[in-house]
């Protein structure tokens, strides 16, 4: 099924968040730095991950208040937990941990969740949402300079 193109940009980042996920695994395997893949997680946090969880729970969360969405808003908790944790103690299974969990909510956004609200929102609430999403979202991919993953 195509994506409605009002919440196209939603699952255009969604393509960010899986290669996030990659590139964590990625330096695992190459025995890259804690370190330096926690600083990784805390740029994708804070150039794109932290904002598209906003603009869903601003913006498109709102309309719908069901099982899905309530699934969705556990897992954007849990995730920044997971988040938390990575700063606070160094272990490299919270760095496997963020990229499988990342990964799983994405894979249940794209295969649940935005099917079941494009069929559950009218079309006017579609509309309102991509109008919304069109006035603040920012579909730039800012470069992360230290591409670890490469290595």
């Amino acid at each position: 099924m195509k994506r409605d193109k009002n919440i196209v940009p939603l699952s255009r980042d969604h393509h960010f968040g899986l290669l996030a996920g990659w590139k964590i695994r990625q330096g695992l395997k190459k025995g890259i730095s804690y370190d330096r893949i926690r600083r990784f997680v805390n740029f994708h946090w804070e150039t794109h991950q932290k904002q598209h969880f906003d603009e869903e729970e601003r913006i498109l969360f709102p309309y719908s208040d069901n099982e899905h969405t309530q699934q969705a808003i556990r897992e954007h908790e849990e995730i920044r937990e997971i988040i938390q944790a990575i700063n606070q103690v160094e272990e490299e299974q919270l760095l496997t941990l963020f990229a499988d969990k990342v990964t799983a909510h994405i894979r249940f956004e794209e295969r649940i969740l935005f099917p079941y609200l494009e069929q559950a929102l009218t079309p006017e609430q579609l509309l309102e949402v991509g109008a919304q999403l069109d006035s603040i979202h920012n579909d730039e991919e800012i470069p992360y300079n230290d591409e670890f993953w490469l290595s």
